[in-house]
């Protein structure tokens, strides 16, 4: 299958003064398109650190990172900003919904930040809503949902774009066990429908729902060889370097 992520040899460190913090330190990925790909590891071992960079949220330092074929290492922002947009979802462990945009306005931001029509962007909404179960609230505040509703909105909201992967940062860190369960099975289902998704999560039973689960320690893959799925990544790929151009917090 075609890669949607390819991450060759990237490292990122956070400088504070004089102190350095190295959060990846040469880490290779390589995510199939239709994979759902699950990270585990203790708090500081780069989980969310590795996120981000996937996300186009962080810089990185040294490596080469390719995204839907598309080498992303020397971007500039406006060019990662649009990436971003068209081609990854996220949903964060604390929803990241905005509180005073009921569930439809809440969905439709990402739409409107492409400049899509009113009635196409309704259409969009409206249908994604009705994936998640929540057509019927959309007129509702996330403060008069459930945390499971919540997070179903979140997805809604990933989804709307027609992305090519879906980013989870422990999507279930907030949730009880039933309501967990029920947003894996929501991702599965995505993911059965074609959609890409990377977890990060501290749950073995959740990460065991994953088609493969990578092992992060120290910014480094514990077992490099997992990192690949079986036809592996292409030899010889030529690494760049990136210009850090954002700053950020230590690794998680």
């Amino acid at each position: 299958m075609p890669a949607v992520l390819r991450l060759r040899d990237v490292q990122k460190v956070y400088r504070s003064g004089l102190l350095e913090t190295t959060a990846l330190a040469g880490v290779t990925v390589h995510v199939a398109r239709g994979e759902f790909v699950a990270i585990m590891g203790p708090s500081g071992s780069g989980k969310t650190t590795l996120l981000n960079v996937a996300g186009l949220l962080d810089s990185f330092d040294g490596g080469e990172y390719l995204l839907d074929g598309k080498n992303v290492t020397n971007l500039d922002d406006d060019r990662l900003a649009e990436l971003r947009n068209r081609h990854i979802g996220f949903v964060f462990q604390s929803f990241g919904l905005m509180p005073d945009l009921d569930v439809f306005d809440n969905v439709d931001v990402p739409l409107r930040y492409r400049g899509l029509p009113r009635r196409e962007r309704r259409e969009r909404v409206e249908a994604m809503l009705a994936r998640v179960g929540l057509k019927a609230r959309m007129h509702h505040l996330p403060g008069q949902l459930s945390g499971g509703q919540q997070q179903r909105v979140a997805i809604a909201r990933a989804l709307v774009g027609d992305p090519s992967l879906i980013l989870a940062d422990e999507p279930t860190g907030n949730l009880d066990s039933a309501t967990a369960r029920q947003i894996v099975d929501l991702l599965e289902q995505i993911n059965r429908a074609g959609t890409t998704v990377l977890m990060v999560t501290h749950d073995q039973e959740l990460a065991s729902r994953a088609g493969r689960r990578l092992h992060m320690l120290d910014g480094k893959m514990i077992d490099p060889a997992a990192a690949l799925p079986a036809d592996g990544m292409r030899a010889g790929s030529r690494t760049l370097r990136m210009r850090a151009t954002r700053g950020g917090d230590p690794p998680s």
